[in-house]
């Protein structure tokens, strides 16, 4: 019984400071970061994954009531690499059911 405590106790620090971690650097963001994933000029594919990521952190956090503030840190990369038109025909088409990414 002590060690299931004790270990809930740990899982609950460890989250709570994930939180504060992902706070701080939403606070200090300015621009994207370097992303090992994309390592080239072209940074196309940087703003469809990051708006896939977005999204599928909403819904993973949303269906286990939680609180949905990390996945804002995608939000702020992909807003900042995406043209605002591509990120409007996406949000049509989820909303149309058409949207070719997996959510």
């Amino acid at each position: 019984m002590y060690n299931s405590h004790f270990e809930q106790r740990s899982t609950c620090y460890k989250e709570l400071k994930m939180a504060e971690d992902i706070a701080t650097k939403l606070q200090n963001y300015r621009t994207a970061p370097f992303d090992a994933r994309f390592p080239n000029q072209n940074q196309t594919r940087n703003c469809f994954y990051n708006y896939l990521d977005y999204h599928r952190c909403q819904k993973s956090l949303d269906a286990k009531g939680v609180d949905t503030a990390p996945c804002d840190w995608y939000k702020r990369v992909y807003k900042s690499l995406c043209p605002i038109s591509w990120i409007q025909k996406w949000d049509d088409q989820r909303e149309e059911g058409t949207f070719p990414g997996k959510i």
